[in-house]
């Protein structure tokens, strides 16, 4: 079939929107029908030319939300009709991981993904017979994708799917850097450095863990006023004395959990130092530039702190992702005061700038 997508073509240049011919589903995948893809900073990052993984040619995208068209043999989980979320992290609950409540890392596809393919070593997407290759396994920025059964994750019709693809990867990274990897602990302290989607997903779920003081830092007020309203107890705008700052409002010990969800290494190296001596827990959500180092003095970690790094926030998307949602549902967490732009795919490079320029929260497009 024919469909109009975006197309990174060359590093650095905007993305092409063009008609690319998508092949129908084989075994083991479905036909996604997108309704909703959220502008990650993700694709930003692949397009930039930072990623020292990414390749070109490919469809970008990867935060989206659709119905089942049709699926192929073997499947058995989905049929038409059905409402998803593409996961870009799958799920295939037969792995050694994925039986593993220790990780949400499936190593199912991982190889071929990485290189842009579907599982059986090949494409779906061409143009004028030569091959586009997949991005992280999701090509959202496209009308329809094909994706593999294990790496799209049923949620209930009632959600609607603008919101719901928000779900697709920052969201559900900062609540469960909070739930699933801190597993932050009642009446805790909790230090979020960074108020984009990835931090204030955290800062959503420090709080519907029972932290008993958030503490969000931001260069933005208007981010941080967001961060308020979403949990924070308190606000901060970043700077050279974080650190010292966050380490007297704790009484001189620091916090007990901190997360960084900027992806600047110098944050990090904060969020560390913010930790609390004896059992203090340093989250990293964020993705650092290519070549950069995180550099911590040991000291640090001997006097008792700990550092983890969170792939969407040890979500085992197949089953986690619904779960999310449903409490999206039931009022625990508001969803739509984070999509900021609503755009067009023409409106896709758009999408980009706008994040660049630090307005808003995220853009989401919208596919009629």
């Amino acid at each position: 079939m024919r469909i109009r997508a975006a197309v990174l073509e060359e590093f650095g240049a905007p993305l092409v929107v063009q008609d690319v011919e998508l092949d129908e589903p084989r075994a083991g995948e479905a036909l996604v029908r997108l309704v909703a893809c959220g502008v990650c900073h993700t694709d930003l990052y692949t397009a930039s030319g930072a990623d020292p993984s990414g390749y070109a040619p490919t469809v970008l995208g990867h935060e989206g939300a659709g119905v089942v068209e049709r699926v192929g043999e073997g499947v058995t989980s989905l049929a038409p009709g059905d409402h998803v979320v593409t996961l870009f992290s799958p799920q295939c609950r037969e792995c050694v991981h994925c039986r593993s409540d220790r990780t949400n890392l499936c190593l199912a596809i991982r190889e071929q993904q990485n290189q842009g393919y579907l599982p059986d070593g090949t494409t779906r997407l061409s143009r004028d017979g030569d091959r586009i290759r997949h991005f992280m396994g999701t090509s959202t920025f496209a009308e329809y994708t094909v994706m593999p059964e294990i790496a799209l994750a049923k949620i209930t019709p009632e959600a609607p799917l603008e919101g719901a693809c928000l779900f697709a990867c920052g969201l559900s990274t900062g609540l469960g850097a909070a739930i699933n990897t801190a597993q932050v602990a009642t009446g805790s302290t909790c230090v979020v450095f960074g108020a984009g989607m990835v931090g204030l997903g955290a800062v959503i779920g420090c709080r519907l863990q029972g932290a008993e003081r958030i503490v969000c830092v931001d260069l933005s007020e208007e981010r941080l006023k967001l961060a308020s309203a979403h949990g924070a107890t308190d606000t901060l705008v970043g700077g050279d004395g974080t650190v010292e700052t966050i380490v007297e409002l704790t009484g001189g010990f620091g916090a007990d959990y901190t997360f960084e969800a900027t992806g600047n290494v110098a944050v990090m190296r904060q969020a560390v130092e913010s930790a609390r001596m004896g059992w203090g827990l340093c989250t990293v959500a964020g993705v650092a530039g290519r070549g950069e180092t995180l550099d911590i003095v040991p000291r640090y970690l001997i006097t008792g702190r700990r550092v983890a790094g969170s792939s969407f926030g040890g979500v085992k998307g197949r089953d986690g992702v619904p779960r999310l949602v449903e409490r999206w549902l039931a009022g625990d967490i508001d969803v739509e005061s984070f999509i900021s732009h609503r755009i067009t795919l023409d409106d896709v490079n758009r999408g980009f700038e706008l994040m660049e320029e630090q307005d808003g929260i995220r853009s989401v497009i919208g596919f009629s």
